[in-house]
């Protein structure tokens, strides 16, 4: 990518809670953070923009494998020169980047509507969970609290996240909500937009709330054992999602929906705190 194209990302999440979080950690890091932040959106905009066919997205992606793999083996990096700095700096591994550019090719390859329980942990370990490996290198948090931390911060965050977007994800014909709950709901394997629209929709997604509830309870059990390392921004995080998802459940997911939001004063409020704490 570009320095242009890096900057035009870094306006995009301007406003967002990750920029809020990058903003508490030192400039070195938090350069490090906007750069894999730009390689996620890179792919994912593979993945969702919608353009080329399914095979093109495919190999668009494998171009990115090559890449990564390049730029960790100490080669000419390509697209993602970018992030040789990072990885000079970090050593963040590359079977995560890889893992990200796996989960969006899950989406490449098929419109995910009802997956499995087994498929959903998977999608949400790679799209979510190893960005958060990524990310606890740059956060300089040693790897087995830090990488139990991105397991169920990550995992907490996808589902929030999933659980935020079924609108947005159904109009284009995806919904992530496992098919065992759905089945369980009497709603069965349908077209997302029909799946939705149903009232025991409501149903399916407290079942999953309640997952993602037990993956921010043990991510905040990790963090609150106070391992080495800049938790700021993984605390943040945890704080602002996990409020979304009480706002969510508070007002329930039967249609009509409205997008769950966390009035400015409050989300302040929560940077302030977050950014203050060790």
């Amino acid at each position: 990518m570009s320095a242009p194209e890096i900057e035009a990302v870094r306006k995009k999440a301007s406003g967002s809670s990750f920029y809020s979080a990058m903003r508490l950690m030192p400039k070195a890091e938090r350069e490090s953070m906007y750069a894999i932040y730009a390689f996620c959106r890179a792919v994912d905009d593979i993945a969702d923009d919608g353009k080329g066919t399914r095979e093109e997205r495919h190999e668009a992606l494998d171009r990115w494998r090559v890449d990564v793999a390049a730029l960790c083996d100490g080669g000419r990096p390509g697209r993602a020169a970018f992030l040789v700095e990072t990885v000079a700096r970090f050593h963040p591994r590359l079977e995560d980047f890889l893992a990200v550019i796996d989960g969006m090719d899950m989406d490449v390859a098929e419109d995910i509507a009802g997956p499995s329980l087994e498929s959903l942990d998977l999608y949400c370990d790679r799209v979510a969970s190893a960005v958060g490996r990524l990310s606890i290198k740059v956060f300089g948090v040693e790897e087995e609290p830090g990488f139990t931390l991105a397991h169920h911060l990550g995992r907490a965050l996808q589902l929030t996240n999933i659980l935020r977007d079924l609108d947005e994800d159904a109009a284009i014909h995806r919904l992530y909500l496992p098919r065992e709950f759905l089945m369980e709901a009497g709603i069965g394997l349908c077209e997302p937009l029909d799946a939705i629209a149903n009232p025991a929709i409501d149903e399916v997604c407290r079942r999953v709330a309640g997952i993602a509830h037990r993956h921010y309870e043990e991510a905040d059990r990790v963090m609150a054992a106070k391992p080495a390392g800049n938790l700021r921004a993984p605390k943040l995080m945890g704080a602002v999602y996990s409020e979304i998802l009480r706002r969510m459940e508070a007002q329930g997911w039967a249609p009509p929906r409205e997008r769950a939001r966390i009035p400015k004063t409050q989300l302040a409020m929560i940077l302030l705190k977050h950014g203050l704490s060790v």
